[in-house]
């Protein structure tokens, strides 16, 4: 079977494959099972193959690769313009083996089972913060219904769970009991990402790149380790805005011609990267506030000119083509010195 270039399509339990020769003639459609998509490509000769990056696709990337074919991930955003009319696995897997073959797409980097057990812990950490919110969400809410209020925060919401505890406050024997059970998973949850935290603590540690990522204002054990473990390896990104546009911290444009409208960042590549980045420069931010005369000038214009949230995200940026330049060149932090003689 003469095949160069085969698209390679994982839905639930089956697997389609579209594959094409050097001309570009289809040569190949196939569905097969999981099992039997192994035996056939253990006996094709080596070709490339692309896929979409979704669940199960670095398992696969790896297989594989290991039967000596050259294994391309895509972003399926990538993939989408490539569909021809309606969607089905065969549509897919024919638009994936177009995408790959294309001189200026954009791939994903294969994970090893390492480099995705990290991800995982960081990942199950951050389910982990999201169920301790909507948990402490739920608490207040039932307790705003009885009249009762605590300022934002975790302090706020310690106090909360103090006063469910203690019967300061006089309330219905049944949903006392009901806000107590909620008092008892947020105390737990909020156990299990201490334990969560002082593994990775350990592990971020241990690793030197993630030592000097932490001599940045606003990146702390868990932005770094985050960082390591999802990002992968910066050197292919061009520049430093590439990554910030990776993580979605730059500008969406919608320009034509002369024209040109900026507007929103554009909020894409990964959620948690982006919000680790702009929660911790936003902690740098309120420390500017506080001691003026140690902002940047660059930051204190900024400050006059913009709301704050704006500043966080522009600094956030700012700190991902920092972190891009430490990594892709393997320097360390060289904080700006900031002058306070007076001018």
């Amino acid at each position: 079977m003469n095949v160069t270039t085969i698209g390679f399509d994982i839905a639930k339990g089956v697997i389609q494959v579209h594959g094409v020769d050097a001309a570009g003639t289809v040569t190949l459609r196939k569905r097969m099972s999981r099992a039997g998509a192994l035996k056939f490509f253990g006996g094709l000769k080596p070709c490339l193959i692309g896929m979409e990056a979704c669940g199960g696709a670095h398992f696969w990337a790896r297989e594989l690769a290991g039967f000596g074919h050259t294994v391309r991930l895509i972003s399926p955003i990538y993939v989408k313009p490539y569909v021809k009319r309606s969607k089905t696995d065969a549509a897919d897997a024919a638009a994936i083996c177009e995408a790959v073959s294309r001189p200026h797409m954009r791939f994903v980097p294969i994970k090893s089972r390492e480099d995705q057990a990290l991800a995982q812990a960081y990942k199950t950490r951050g389910l982990l913060v999201a169920q301790r919110t909507a948990l402490v969400n739920a608490l207040r809410a039932h307790l705003t219904e009885f009249g009762i209020v605590a300022p934002l925060g975790p302090a706020g919401a310690a106090q909360l769970i103090a006063l469910v505890r203690t019967d300061v406050e006089p309330l219905p024997e049944l949903a006392r009991r009901t806000l107590l059970e909620l008092a008892d998973m947020i105390e737990a949850t909020q156990a299990r990402i201490a334990a969560f935290d002082a593994r990775l603590r350990k592990l971020t540690a241990t690793d030197e790149a993630s030592r000097r990522l932490m001599k940045i204002p606003g990146v702390g054990p868990v932005a770094a380790g985050t960082l390591r473990a999802l990002a992968g390896d910066v050197t292919r990104f061009r520049t430093g805005r590439d990554f910030a546009a990776w993580l979605g911290l730059t500008p969406r444009q919608n320009s034509s011609g002369a024209k040109v409208r900026i507007g929103a960042i554009s909020k894409a590549g990964n959620r948690e990267l982006r919000t680790l980045l702009v929660m911790g420069q936003m902690a740098v931010l309120r420390y500017a506030l506080a001691n003026p005369a140690k902002a940047s000038p660059w930051l204190a214009g900024m400050i006059k000119r913009r709301p704050r949230l704006v500043v966080a995200v522009a600094m956030a940026a700012k700190t991902a083509r920092v972190i891009w330049a430490m990594l892709a060149r393997g320097e360390s932090y060289r904080p700006l010195r900031v002058s306070t003689a007076a001018g």
